[in-house]
């Protein structure tokens, strides 16, 4: 038998083999509906130009309407999608989003010691835009003591914020002692969103240990079209971490990004209920480093 003749590697083929994508890992619950969970990350991590990967932490049978049914993945199946993916592939940001029980905080918790993971932004999903409660009460503490330590930015809204803290948040003063008490409680960076407050100005502060508050005001977009914002606003600050964005940057980048977003999507109509942003509304090329 005769072995057939080696080719050698072309230019691009060595080149190839030289550079990798920005890398972004989801830890989240799928929306079926297309619109938030991992589905709206990796739309936003591609938008980005970034190589998104996911690992599941739940699945959701929803719409634009409202959740129908929500069924948790095992937890052995959940270590398993992390180890696989960092194993091979690696990560240079995560994005963590709905973490709907105290077992699953803590799994994703041991998955970030185990393997290191740094660039770590913490969406605290609890209630979708229907209203739909995500997570149990025994997991809302353990997401406190487990994760806030372990994430470089935490990024609830005003109704996520004010179960944290355990009351109701109406003005920017109260934004801001908000973020105070959760600097307090472990977090090491806050970014509290405030599109939830009455009037016509959209009001998020960014608050980190040992800095000034930093707020970020703009026009609030009319739209009808806001499912999944809070899932694609986080994960545009970890595609922008993993382009190699400081923290103030990329919070600015993704505010950007979001927006944007927000204002090419209001006029489309996607179902009967709150629609989703246009994700693909300016897609940058892919972001790639040196090996």
């Amino acid at each position: 038998m005769t072995s057939s003749p080696s080719v050698a590697p072309t230019g691009a083929a060595l080149m190839a083999r030289t550079l990798r994508y920005a890398r972004v890992l989801s830890i989240a619950g799928s929306d079926s509906g297309g619109g938030a969970g991992i589905q709206a990350d990796l739309k936003t991590f591609a938008a980005l130009g970034c190589f998104g990967m996911t690992a599941l932490t739940a699945l959701t049978a929803q719409n634009t309407q409202g959740v129908r049914a929500i069924h948790a993945v095992p937890l052995d199946m959940l270590h398993a999608q992390i180890d696989a993916v960092v194993e091979d592939i690696g990560v240079d940001a995560v994005k963590i989003g709905m973490l709907h029980s105290a077992a699953t905080v803590q799994a994703v918790a041991a998955a970030i010691d185990r393997h290191r993971l740094q660039r770590v932004v913490l969406d605290p999903v609890m209630v979708a835009t229907s209203g739909a409660t995500l997570i149990d009460r025994e997991a809302i503490e353990v997401l406190v003591t487990q994760m806030f330590p372990r994430a470089a930015l935490v990024t609830p809204n005003l109704d996520e914020a004010a179960l944290l803290v355990g009351r109701p948040l109406a003005t920017e003063d109260d934004m801001h002692a908000a973020a105070r008490e959760l600097l307090a409680r472990g977090a090491r960076a806050v970014l509290l969103k405030g599109g939830h407050l009455a009037g016509d100005t959209v009001s998020d502060l960014l608050l980190a240990q040992d800095a000034h508050p930093l707020w970020l005001r703009g026009p609030r977009i009319p739209s009808a079209n806001t499912h999944g914002t809070g899932c694609t606003l986080s994960s545009a600050i970890a595609a922008h971490l993993a382009r190699g964005a400081s923290l103030e940057d990329a919070v600015r980048a993704a505010r950007d990004y979001v927006r944007g977003a927000l204002a090419a999507g209001a006029p489309v109509r996607t179902g009967g209920g709150s629609g989703p942003l246009n994700h693909a509304w300016q897609p940058q090329a892919m972001q790639t480093f040196p090996l």
